[in-house]
């Protein structure tokens, strides 16, 4: 095992949360944007996550794919991102007669943007966010501590 992959691990999991939150910020910021570039009302974000894996070429293992016929072996390193997806739900329908993107029955179509779920989302990763900083600062203290045991 190296040394260092459990803060690479931790690392993969900063990088994934800090693109999650951004992705957040942005669907909160146009949570009323009822018209983008496109022309079209602005459509929630979502960032999609998977394992971050790694084979494994050591020598037992290769021996283990060789006898079982078998694919080698892989240990995930963290994770990493795959993308960023629209979500699929419809929009929200609101009665504005008045409003510049009323359509001829006076309805407008505004972003599948709920707040509070966008609020609850940003608090996961906040908090997902932060125990990866513990774990990177746990396991700096490990190894800070086998380096002293090595100067005694």
């Amino acid at each position: 095992m190296r040394v260092f992959s459990s803060m690479e691990t931790s690392a993969s999991g900063l990088t994934a949360q800090r693109l999650r939150l951004d992705v957040i910020a942005s669907n909160l910021a146009n949570a009323e944007s009822t018209r983008t570039e496109n022309g079209q009302p602005y459509r929630r974000k979502v960032a999609v996550f998977s394992p971050r894996t790694q084979e494994r070429f050591d020598f037992r293992n290769l021996l283990f794919s060789q006898r079982r016929s078998a694919e080698v072996p892989s240990y995930p390193l963290g994770v990493k991102v795959t993308g960023v997806v629209e979500d699929s739900s419809p929009l929200r329908r609101v009665y504005s007669p008045g409003h510049p993107d009323a359509d001829s029955d006076g309805y407008v179509n505004y972003p599948n943007v709920n707040v509070v779920t966008e609020m609850v989302d940003m608090m996961a990763a906040t908090r997902s966010y932060e125990a990866n900083v513990t774990a990177i600062e746990a396991a700096k203290a490990m190894i800070q501590k086998a380096l002293d045991m090595f100067r005694a």
